[in-house]
């Protein structure tokens, strides 16, 4: 049948099916070199765009481990071509080996300084606390190539949380917190006299009233009564710890933001705020001359339901969305990998780390 039929197609006919078998080989050639024309002559593909790469977690953060099986970035987080693992027999094929701090500072971990790095492995130096808790530094010159942290110039950013667009269905806006029976409130373990949260707190007290749960008072709260106690006050004392860059913990994203109560921070400069929440959602210490007078505002703004509830208009276009899951955390170094400089090296973290 067809072109071999040389019974009733003769010689003509075998030259034509020939003409045709070859132009059939050579159009895809010819379409291929074309697309890859479209590409700029001088466009360097980077050959790690097209594999795996391999994150190796050296010990977990606070000795908690999660599950690794299977390909957690992407069943989970949907990054693609990102293998997460906790083998320490994986170290030569490793792309980034991570470091978490505090394990370090503590002793309870070593950097593997005596194996051979294999060429072109990146060390990254991981930490979520403030530069006063992180320990002697110096120790770790030219050693790492990568930051993990809330730092917003870090290599890889982890913040504790952050505000997300809400999608075209979700922009029906939540409700402003109406149960309101207390004016402040105050979350706190550790109080500590001498730091700048606890001077405040006592010139604050003495204006307005502040309700204080936590450790330090003898009445914690449980994950469950956290957000529904903090969401009856109508403002939420936000101090961090540690007045130090970008230091912005949970205590805004999910106990003021989530717990339905209007933040009063106390940080990082108002601008590192600015930078990261939207304007109108937060009260900053810094914005009154004394803490007198942002008592009486905390007053005047309680009794203006109106100017209270412009504190929520955030709301319509943004979510929270908080970070508690270190796989997540470490997920993202294969998104800003091919983005990283190759040959970076951290010549003085600790000045990097208290700059």
């Amino acid at each position: 049948m067809g072109c071999y039929n040389t019974k009733k197609t003769g010689h003509g006919s075998m030259k034509k099916c020939l003409f045709l078998l070859s132009f059939l080989c050579v159009l895809p050639l010819c379409l291929l070199n074309a697309w890859w024309r479209t590409f700029p002559a001088h466009t360097a593909v980077n050959p790690s765009s097209f594999r795996n790469i391999t994150i190796l977690l050296w010990h977990w953060p606070q000795g908690k481990s999660s599950s690794l099986k299977r390909d957690t970035c992407w069943d989970l987080y949907r990054i693609p071509r990102c293998r997460l693992v906790d083998q320490r027999s994986l170290f030569p094929s490793a792309d980034v080996v991570v470091f978490h701090n505090r394990e370090l500072a503590l002793g309870h971990q070593k950097l593997p300084l005596d194996l051979p790095r294999p060429q072109g492995q990146r060390w990254a130096w991981m930490s979520l606390e403030a530069p006063i808790h992180n320990g002697k530094l110096h120790q770790y010159a030219n050693i790492f190539n990568m930051t993990i942290s809330y730092r917003r110039d870090a290599d890889v950013t982890i913040p504790y949380g952050q505000l997300l667009p809400k999608e075209a269905e979700g922009h029906l806006v939540d409700n402003v917190p109406l149960n309101k029976s207390s004016l402040a409130c105050w979350v706190v373990s550790n109080y500590i006299k001498h730091h700048k949260r606890s001077k405040v707190y006592q010139e604050l007290k003495a204006v307005v009233p502040v309700k204080v749960y936590g450790r330090w008072t003898e009445t914690p709260l449980s994950q469950n009564a956290l957000l529904p106690t903090i969401s009856r006050c109508f403002f939420y004392l936000a101090f961090e710890n540690s007045i130090s860059k970008d230091y912005i913990t949970e205590k805004l994203w999910r106990n003021a933001y989530q717990g339905g109560a209007v933040p009063v921070v106390l940080g990082p400069p108002l601008g590192d705020y600015k930078s990261v929440a939207p304007p109108n959602s937060f009260i900053h210490v810094d914005e009154f001359a004394s803490v007198k007078d942002l008592g009486e505002y905390l007053q005047q703004l309680a009794e203006d339901k109106k100017l209270y509830s412009e504190y929520f208009t955030w709301k319509h276009q943004w979510t929270v969305k908080l970070y508690k899951d270190w796989r997540e955390r470490l997920c993202k170094i294969c998104s800003h990998y091919n983005n990283l400089p190759q040959d970076k090296v951290y010549s003085n973290l600790e000045a990097w780390v208290k700059g």
